[in-house]
């Protein structure tokens, strides 16, 4: 069972793990920007865990999609990650 979802103060990121198609748990941050700029989320990172519990099948689907084209762990999400969900 992968760990609860945490905000890490020194890096400003919401540190989760994601369970892959082959049965493993992969690490991840999304950092309280990208929530902010993404998903409205509070800048200062105050809702940033909350942010992150309620966008989870999307944050961690994007996720999965980056670990599909050869990311390896920790997968660090950026604003570009979801601009790619805008085109597609």
């Amino acid at each position: 069972m992968a760990p609860l979802p945490t905000f890490h103060d020194e890096t400003g990121t919401v540190r989760f793990w994601v369970d892959t198609a082959d049965g493993s748990v992969v690490g991840a941050t999304i950092s309280k920007e990208t929530l902010h700029y993404r998903f409205q989320a509070r800048l200062n990172g105050t809702d940033a865990v909350e942010t992150y519990a309620t966008h989870r099948a999307e944050i961690d689907a994007v996720v999965q999609r980056r670990i599909a084209t050869g990311s390896i762990e920790p997968v660090m999400l950026r604003e570009a990650d979801f601009a790619a969900l805008r085109r597609a």
